[in-house]
């Protein structure tokens, strides 16, 4: 990849900047992993007002050359004991059984497809025309950090984007509030209806949905709630540290360099490190993953891509370009 092509210049236009401050991270009353409720400090950043779409994305790609994760065949050396078969380029696809399943198994509605990808979004066949304006998908971890540091940018810290995502309404469920639709407005792209066999498609999106359809929140900042979940930079916790700051961001390398040397420093016996996802997503149901809240958390393994994940990018340096 050609590092040294220069993104265009109105990347950083479509940001806001949000002013720093400490708040009540986590939730106490949902799942464990979003305890306990603490507090934490943020500076202030820019922040992109949407998620990464794929016109986004495919400048990147034109200028740079990037060849995504899930374009490239697994290393067998990376994955003993894999199935040569099952070695090849691809990524996870939501595909609705036909009726109910089992909800602990997600291999029940999740399935790998070969040459899955952002172009690809539903495999083979598929294509993002007309998706000019949705937010890119099939992105692993190095490949949102590769796009931000072209952009001159970063991905947020799970409590920037917490914070951001509360925009000051400190401890309200949703980030517009308490209701989860008022007046009976769907503020955000989630699943309606019994997951995952029945999408009543009640907000309009049987998928993802273009990254302006639905209210910003009071930052600005939109799709924040549902759509796609977005990666962080924060290695994966069972729980929050008490009254801690959140650290920052451990770089890991490009799907080129080998996954041993991007370990997490806390867990250095995992051999795939997972970070940290927030937001949920269009699949999150009432009866299965009520994660559309800020405060909801998710570990994703850097080396795993799916069709309902994507990013967005902060600038922490007041003035820079935004």
């Amino acid at each position: 990849m050609n590092k040294n092509v220069q993104p265009p210049a109105d990347l950083h236009a479509d940001m806001v900047w949000i002013e720093g401050g400490t708040f009540r991270m986590g939730s106490d009353k949902h799942y464990p992993e979003e305890k306990p409720v603490h507090r934490a400090e943020v500076d202030g950043f820019f922040m992109d007002k949407t998620p990464v779409t794929n016109r986004q994305f495919r400048r990147f790609v034109e200028a740079t050359g990037h060849v995504t994760f899930a374009e490239i065949p697994p290393n067998p050396a990376d994955y003993p004991g894999a199935l040569p078969h099952m070695l090849k380029a691809g990524s996870l696809v939501f595909t609705p059984p036909r009726g109910p399943v089992d909800l602990r198994n997600w291999g029940q509605w999740w399935d790998f497809k070969f040459r899955a990808n952002w172009r690809r979004p539903y495999g083979p066949g598929s294509s993002i025309k007309g998706l000019d304006d949705h937010p890119v998908v099939h992105v692993a971890y190095s490949d949102a950090l590769a796009y931000a540091q072209w952009a001159g940018k970063d991905l947020p810290t799970e409590a920037e984007w917490e914070f951001a995502a509360r925009a000051g309404l400190e401890g309200a469920e949703f980030a517009w509030g308490d209701e989860f639709t008022p007046g009976g407005r769907h503020m955000a792209n989630t699943w309606q209806g019994m997951f995952p066999h029945e999408n009543l498609r009640s907000d309009g999106f049987e998928r993802t949905s273009p990254v302006t359809t639905f209210p910003p929140n009071a930052y600005g900042l939109y799709d924040m709630i549902g759509n796609v979940w977005e990666w962080t930079s924060d290695f994966w916790s069972s729980r929050h540290p008490e009254d801690a700051p959140k650290a920052c961001c451990v770089p890991v390398n490009p799907r080129g360099g080998p996954i041993e040397n991007s370990y997490d420093p806390q867990q250095p016996h995992v051999r795939i490190p997972r970070k940290v996802l927030k937001g949920g997503s269009h699949l999150c149901a009432p009866n299965y993953c009520r994660r559309y809240r800020p405060a909801a958390r998710h570990a994703e393994p850097i080396d795993t891509s799916t069709s309902h994940v994507g990013f967005r990018c902060v600038v922490r340096k007041a003035g820079a370009g935004a």
